[in-house]
């Protein structure tokens, strides 16, 4: 009697935990599919980064404008241009710019990235709820399916009535949990039809670091 109940609560746990992750994918191809409805999103956001056995905390502001995989991200003091081949990163205070690829296998959630990066790679399941400032936020924990990962894993915090991404949430194995949390989310607005592409002649004093 006793194992037909153990294994009756191994199988309601079963299908707790299947039905938990389906609604966690549900909510996921949801968020995708709105997201990729859009023309282009534009962002501000507030990114923070916190390693307290290193007694490191940074705090800052950025905004970045996506178009498909194209972007242009400011940051630091830095700003980097993707036009969907080549990755420009301008640095004024070093007068400098180099020019690469954009590395899709590093670690780092890039800005083409950070709206889908969860559709390839990791296993997910429903986590807390969250209420802010009256918003509803709906917390999805992703587990990178590679064991070698230098993620431990991700909090995906999404807007229940919007659909859109709040926040992300990344821990470290190192301890190193950063937090990017959207201030404002636009859509579909007028974009200059060069701002994806990247002008040398703007950059004319510079030292021209090309990597690709």
């Amino acid at each position: 009697m006793k194992k037909i109940i153990l294994i009756c609560s191994i199988l309601i746990s079963s299908l707790g935990f299947a039905q938990n992750n389906n609604s966690a994918k549900a909510l996921l191809t949801e968020v995708s599919i709105k997201v990729k409805s859009y023309k282009n999103i534009s962002i501000d956001f507030k990114y923070v980064l916190d390693n307290t056995k290193e007694n490191i905390h940074q705090e800052t502001r950025g905004d970045v404008v996506m178009s498909g995989d194209k972007y242009r991200l400011n940051i630091l003091g830095l700003t980097r241009i993707f036009d969907g081949n080549k990755l420009y990163s301008i640095s004024p205070e070093d007068e400098e710019v180099s020019i690469s690829k954009e590395d899709e296998t590093e670690a780092t959630i890039t800005p083409s990235r950070m709206l889908s990066f969860y559709e390839d790679g990791y296993t997910y399941k429903m986590d807390i709820i969250q209420n802010v400032r009256g918003r509803k936020i709906q917390y999805v924990k992703l587990t990178p399916i590679d064991s070698n990962s230098e993620i431990k894993y991700i909090l995906l915090g999404i807007d229940n009535n919007t659909k859109h991404i709040y926040n992300l949430i990344e821990m470290g194995k190192n301890d190193t949990k950063t937090t990017l949390t959207v201030n404002s989310f636009k859509t579909n607005e007028t974009l200059s039809k060069t701002l994806f592409t990247f002008d040398a002649s703007k950059y004319s004093d510079y030292y021209i670091n090309n990597l690709d």
